[in-house]
């Protein structure tokens, strides 16, 4: 049965920015640090391994609130539930915590950033994923959580600058799809083709502070688009949403796909699911911070951009 346990830590100050924007201009956090990263290799098992040299340091409050999120998955047994029922439980404990955009492009360089106490979307779904992977394998670790982080947000996993950020939400879904982190089932639930060309980022640039003046790294991202311009997409229609719902499990990752030109996806979050079976969304909002939104398909057909969802299923 669903929990809904009191949040971690105290609700904070809300962050007014711009929606259009807010995916792929703040896809990440800020709290941890790491001086030198190298790229991440298999063993001889074929798990990917990131390397030794990657040690963040989380600031005070993320270490506070991470040790106590951890506290409280032992004491549950959360180990025990499917790794999407953790990500929900250890989603809700971050209730009222506030939205925060831009953190990830805030250092000068390519920096993991790993923080608890705020979160734009993306970084909220990133981090109950990565928590809940750490705590489905009984591995309590702040450093396992923070190659988790890195692991999820880089193509291959592998942190090589600003242009290895998956910033495109279904590259995103794609990547960890190819490593067995999520597996794709908008086109079991029926999803129908979404006709997209991804070039939002290189038609917007004055919006992006890390390559409005870095010829380089706009092209880099040119590049990235080029590569990604034969990626199927596939959409649920807002109004098909609640047929799926008996097919939604706690804590699938929703992506919402928009109508804006260039741009896939406007919002992520998780599914929710009540004590009595229904069905609402589980994010990092810009109103109100971490929340719960009590209808999937009513929260997205209250927004005329946003046209359906994308469902990514944890593993």
């Amino acid at each position: 049965m669903p929990i809904h346990p009191t949040p971690l830590g105290s609700s904070g100050r809300g962050l007014a920015v711009a929606p259009l924007l807010t995916l792929l201009v703040s896809a990440p956090l800020f709290g941890c640090t790491e001086q030198t990263v190298e790229r991440s290799r298999q063993d001889e098992f074929g798990v990917r391994q990131v390397s030794d040299r990657v040690v963040p340091r989380p600031d005070s409050v993320t270490a506070r609130l991470y040790d106590e999120v951890m506290t409280y998955a032992r004491s549950e047994n959360l180990h025990e539930l499917p790794i999407g029922e953790i990500m929900q439980a250890l989603g809700l404990r971050f209730t009222s915590m506030p939205y925060m955009a831009g953190l990830l492009d805030a250092p000068a360089e390519e920096t993991l950033v790993c923080r608890l106490d705020g979160f734009d979307c993306v970084t909220f779904v990133e981090s109950a994923l990565a928590l809940a992977r750490g705590v489905r394998a009984e591995d309590y670790s702040y450093e396992t959580f923070s190659r988790n982080m890195l692991d999820q947000r880089y193509r291959g996993g592998a942190m090589e600058g600003y242009c290895s950020r998956l910033h495109y939400f279904s590259e995103w879904i794609a990547d960890n799809e190819e490593r067995g982190t999520v597996r794709n089932i908008t086109l079991d639930l029926g999803g129908t083709p979404l006709d997209k060309h991804l070039t939002f980022m290189s038609e917007h640039r004055e919006s992006y502070p890390r390559f409005v003046e870095n010829d380089s790294l706009y092209q880099c991202i040119r590049e990235m688009e080029a590569m990604l311009a034969d990626m199927k997409l596939y959409y649920v229609p807002q109004d098909h949403i609640d047929i799926v719902y008996q097919s939604l499990q706690a804590g699938d990752i929703i992506a919402i796909a928009t109508s804006i030109e260039g741009l896939d996806v406007s919002h992520t979050g998780l599914v929710y699911k009540d004590a009595g079976g229904k069905t609402g969304l589980l994010h990092a909002s810009t109103t109100g911070g971490v929340k719960v939104s009590p209808d999937l398909q009513a929260y997205v057909q209250n927004n005329r951009s946003q046209i359906g969802i994308v469902v990514a299923r944890p593993l």
